[in-house]
């Protein structure tokens, strides 16, 4: 088997379609989690607590000097990621949430039975019947 066909059964698995879906699906939700943390959650937190910026917040480790540009601690930008992290973990927990609260009402509907065929019915009756014979 050549190399170029073991990549083709290896790309057309099911599993690898699925894995590459959800990290573009993913990307995307990141794209917009971010877009709502910076645009619509962090504007009205930054005016309560007095119009600060987090992604400007820094600790001036080094002034600038001439040409060298000054050497900062952005601690700002650290607390914009936690602050993008909570709400997409919060995000994925609920999205998850709702999904195993799906599979749970998918799994409490009651399963059909099959009927069974006629050759099945005698056939459990026959071995009902002999293990009865051999119990006596």
């Amino acid at each position: 088997m050549g190399m170029l066909q073991e990549f083709k059964e290896f790309a057309i698995k099911g599993n690898a379609i699925d894995m590459a879906v959800g990290i573009i699906v993913g990307a995307a939700f990141g794209k917009v989690i971010s877009s709502l943390v910076a645009d619509v959650f962090m504007p009205p937190i930054g005016v309560l607590i007095g119009g600060v910026d987090f992604t400007k917040l820094a600790f001036t480790l080094q002034e600038a000097a001439g040409n060298t540009p000054a050497v900062t601690l952005n601690y700002g930008n650290f607390i914009q990621a936690l602050v993008d992290f909570t709400i997409i973990a919060f995000a994925i927990f609920m999205a998850v949430k709702f999904i195993n609260r799906l599979k749970k009402k998918e799994a409490a509907a009651p399963a059909v039975t099959p009927e069974s065929s006629g050759e099945e019915r005698l056939l459990t009756e026959i071995r009902d019947l002999l293990k009865e014979k051999n119990n006596q």
